[in-house]
């Protein structure tokens, strides 16, 4: 067995274009593993897949602006799991399904909050879909805590509520 390989068994870096295939592919599989009881079969069927890449591809090449950034983080070269910010937000965090629990949530969120703080925020917000217990005990874990507001969303199918966390960073 080598003691040195190529690259880092796990990582996270800046995302390139092209990371957009996988950041949706993740971000799909994960919203029908997690939230498929909240957002509805009719909303995740009504996903315009090659609309979200172009979204996606967007964000990683053209910024809208300082303090937006987008993360991936890899097991090996692939990508499994992603991270976007936007000045003092943690605007989406996935990671697949099958490859929770190994860290990569971890790594995401730190570099995303090192990202916040570069760009200058002293805070972080995050927004949870309601009934996301998992997510709650993620980022209540890493220090985050609700602050009593919500948000309701309109899918063009049904309405669904998240609730904001935050945390001085």
């Amino acid at each position: 067995m080598a003691l040195f390989s190529e690259s880092a068994d796990v990582s996270v870096r800046p995302a390139v274009p092209g990371d957009e295939v996988a950041m949706t592919a993740i971000q799909i599989e994960s919203w029908r593993t997690a939230h498929a009881d909240v957002l509805g079969a009719a909303v995740l069927d009504a996903l315009d897949v090659p609309r979200m890449q172009e979204q996606w591809a967007g964000a990683v090449s053209s910024p809208p602006g300082p303090g937006f950034a987008v993360l991936v983080a890899l097991a090996a070269d692939r990508v499994v799991g992603f991270a976007a910010v936007a000045p003092g937000q943690l605007v989406a965090l996935e990671v697949l399904p099958a490859h929770q629990r190994g860290g990569h949530g971890s790594r995401l969120l730190s570099a995303a909050v090192d990202r916040l703080r570069q760009d200058g925020s002293a805070e972080v917000v995050a927004w949870i879909l309601d009934g996301d217990t998992a997510r709650e005990q993620f980022l209540g874990g890493a220090g985050l805590g609700p602050d009593q507001r919500t948000r309701t969303l309109a899918t063009g199918v049904r309405d669904v509520v998240e609730h904001r966390w935050s945390a001085t960073i």
